[in-house]
C-alpha cells in the first residue's frame, strides 16, 4: 500500500507482500504498457524514457504503482493527464472468491470502477495494471524562489490569485519548512513538463510576477532538468529511516480564509525536513466514471518528519490537529496522504462511497478484505 499512516497494517489482518511482482511490458506502437503492482514508478519511467514515452508516475522515488494507482495517483504532469488511475485501462485482479479475472469497462466493470480511487479499501488483489501511455514531454524545467516567513501572506495571496491562469503543464507549489539555520521560510517551485523550451520559459516566467519577488532570499526562476532531477529534489523532503505523520485537505477557500490556519501551521513547524505543501490544482475537467471523485482548486498537505519516538504525539498533532482545525474550509481529502485512523474525512463523493459499499457487499460478503481505517 502507498500509505504514510500504515493502512495496510491491521489487527487481525494479513499483509500480502507483492514487491516481487515488478514486471513491466511496454508496447511502444500501441502506446500502452502492463505493469505489476510492485513496479517502482521511477523505474517504470526509466523504461518508458527509452521509448520516448511517459506515464504519470508518483513524485517520490521508490513509490510502487500498486497502492499509488488504487488511491488515485497524483504524479508528474497530473494536471494534464489527470489522476494516474484515469489512465488505467484494465486490471488483472484476484477477487475475494479467489478467481483471477480481467476487469475493464466491459468485463467486470464494477471491479474496474471500484479499483480506480478506493485505495486501501479496495476488495481484491491487483496483479497487473494495463496503462495508457503518452508522448514524453520534450522539455523539463523547474524554478525555485525562497522568501522569509514575513512574506507568507503575500506569497499565498499571489498564488491563489494567479491559480486559474497557471498553465496545466506547471505544478505551482509552495512549501513552508525550516531552512539550514532552522528558521521557517517559504519556498515557491514550479516544475514544468513542456513541449518546448519556449513553452517552459513562458510558464516559469509566472514566478517573477510574485509581488515580493525582489525580496527573495534565493531566486532561480528557470533551471533545466530531467525527471530524475525532480525525483532527487523531492526525495530530500522524504528521507528513508524516519517517522512520518501526514494529513491533508482539498479546498476552494480564499487565501484570506486559509491564511490564519496556514500561519498557525508555519509557526508550529517541527524540525527539518517537516513541511507544509500548497499545490495549485486548478479547476478540474470532467472526469471518467470511477470511484475517484474528490478534488478541488487547492491541495494542502502537512508532513511531519522525525526520528525520536518520544516526539510521536507532538508531530501527529501538528499534522492532524492543524488539518482538523481547518476542516470547515475543506471539501475532502486525498487518500495516501491522509490519517483516516485519527481523522476520518471524505475521500470520495457520498454517492460513490455508497456504491463502493454495495459492490463490496456483493463481491466480499464475508469481509475478507479490510475496509478503510476509521470505518467499522
Amino acid at each position: 500500500g502507498h500509505s504514510w499512516a500504515g493502512n495496510h497494517l491491521r489487527d487481525g489482518g494479513i499483509l500480502l507482500d507483492l514487491s516481487g511482482l515488478d514486471e513491466v511490458e511496454i508496447d511502444p506502437q500501441g502506446m500502452c504498457a502492463s505493469a505489476q503492482p510492485g513496479c517502482r514508478g521511477n523505474l517504470l519511467d526509466a523504461e518508458l524514457e527509452k521509448h520516448d514515452l511517459f506515464f504519470t508516475v508518483g513524485h517520490c522515488v521508490g513509490v510502487a504503482i500498486g497502492g499509488y494507482l488504487l488511491q488515485g495517483g497524483f504524479g508528474w504532469n497530473g494536471r494534464v493527464h489527470g489522476p494516474a488511475c484515469q489512465s488505467v485501462e484494465a486490471i488483472d485482479v484476484v477477487t475475494p472468491a479467489g478467481e483471477l479475472v480481467r476487469a475493464d469497462a466491459d468485463r467486470n466493470p464494477d471491479l474496474y470502477w471500484a479499483a480506480r480511487g478506493s485505495g486501501p479499501g479496495f476488495f481484491g488483489v491487483v496483479t497487473r495494471f494495463h496503462l495508457k501511455l503518452y508522448e514524453r514531454p520534450a522539455v523539463i524545467a523547474n524554478g525555485l524562489v525562497s522568501f522569509g516567513m514575513e512574506h507568507l501572506e503575500a506569497v499565498i495571496g499571489w498564488a491563489k490569485e494567479i491559480g486559474p491562469s497557471v498553465p496545466r503543464i506547471m505544478e505551482l507549489m509552495i512549501f513552508t519548512h525550516r531552512d539550514a539555520d532552522g528558521e521557517p521560510e517559504v519556498v515557491v517551485t514550479g516544475p514544468v513538463l513542456a513541449s518546448s523550451e519556449a513553452e517552459a520559459r513562458e510558464a516559469l516566467a509566472l514566478l517573477e510576477t510574485c509581488p515580493v519577488y525582489a525580496e527573495a532570499k534565493v531566486a532561480a526562476p528557470y533551471v533545466p532538468a530531467k525527471l530524475a532531477d525532480l525525483f532527487a529534489a523531492v526525495h530530500v523532503s522524504y528521507p528513508y529511516d524516519h517517522r512520518y505523520a501526514v494529513d491533508n485537505m482539498w479546498t476552494s477557500a480564499s487565501a484570506a480564509e486559509l491564511l490564519p490556519g496556514i500561519r498557525a501551521i508555519a509557526e508550529g513547524l517541527p524540525g527539518e525536513p517537516s513541511h507544509m505543501l500548497w499545490m495549485n490544482w486548478g479547476e478540474s475537467p470532467e472526469r471518467q466514471d470511477m470511484a475517484y471523485s474528490v478534488e478541488d482548486q487547492t491541495y494542502i498537505a502537512l508532513y511531519a518528519v522525525w526520528t525520536d519516538p518520544a516526539e510521536d504525539e507532538t508531530n501527529i498533532e501538528w499534522a492532524t490537529g492543524n488539518m482538523r482545525a481547518m476542516e470547515g474550509l475543506a471539501s475532502g481529502i486525498q487518500l495516501a496522504d491522509e490519517n483516516l485512523g485519527r481523522r476520518p474525512f471524505g475521500f470520495v463523493a457520498d454517492e460513490n462511497l455508497g456504491r463502493l459499499d454495495s459492490i463490496r457487499a456483493e463481491l466480499d460478503p464475508d469481509g475478507r478484505f479490510h475496509t478503510w481505517m476509521g470505518r467499522p
